[in-house]
């Protein structure tokens, strides 16, 4: 079995708690997920979306972006 990071194992765990509760949509269509197989892939999909996310992650240089013009 593939070994997962603490914070895909917590977004999959928070994941099927809405599924439990059956407030876990599909995203696509809106309607309530009923396999729990697709509720896991789910949390795994947004757990990697997360991990992949820049603007979460502190900017190394500490500069601050200038506007337009700047």
């Amino acid at each position: 079995m593939a070994k997962v990071g603490n914070k895909s194992s917590r977004k999959v765990e928070l994941v099927m708690h809405e599924f439990k509760e059956g407030k876990l949509k599909n995203g696509s269509t809106g309607k309530p997920v009923k396999d729990p197989k697709q509720a896991v892939a789910i949390g795994s999909a947004e757990a990697r979306k997360a991990d992949r996310n820049p603007a979460s992650a502190p900017d190394p240089s500490g500069s601050v972006p200038s506007g337009p013009g700047g």
